[in-house]
């Protein structure tokens, strides 16, 4: 869910979404078995993007030994872009120093690491954007689409899909 609403309600607001993996899979699990297929692996997409996202889970424990992925957080920072960390993942943006002085939100099991993290579903600071977990992941979605392509594009796809919060 971390990854597919945002993948889903970028796309219905017209962003390309590139599906980046660390490793030679195409094919990546998440904790429920349900598998996305990538686009790229990390190592090939170059650093030209508006929006950088990171599902959490599990998962990302694997990607906490990738050195580039906070090579990524903290290049999207300096060239202006959005970062966008949903449960677990925020450990992400620890991992790259990037949350001193930052109002975020992260999963409760992230919480002997995260201590700062306020329990409110969606917290945005600046360009990043953080979220709690599976449960919010509509709501986080709906929030990079306000951040990337503005809040009308956000208020006709929350009316699409009937979001109602």
């Amino acid at each position: 869910m971390e990854a597919v609403a945002p993948i889903n309600l970028l796309s219905r607001a017209g962003v390309e979404v590139v599906k980046a993996s660390v490793d030679n899979e195409q094919l990546v699990s998440g904790c429920s078995g349900i598998s996305l297929k990538t686009s790229q692996r990390l190592c090939e997409v170059g650093n030209d993007f508006d929006i950088t996202i990171l599902p959490g889970g599990p998962g990302i424990m694997k990607l906490r030994q990738h050195p580039q992925i906070c090579q990524q957080l903290q290049q999207q920072i300096e060239n202006g872009g959005i970062v966008a960390c949903i449960c677990a993942a925020p450990l992400l943006l620890k991992d790259a120093g990037l949350l001193n002085g930052l109002a975020y939100t992260a999963h409760p099991s992230t919480s002997k690491e995260l201590d700062q993290a306020s329990s409110q579903t969606v917290v945005i600071d600046g360009r990043v954007i953080t979220s709690r977990g599976a449960g919010t992941a509509t709501e986080f979605a709906l929030a990079i689409v306000d951040q990337a392509c503005g809040s009308t594009a956000a208020k006709k796809i929350a009316d699409a899909i009937c979001w109602t919060h």
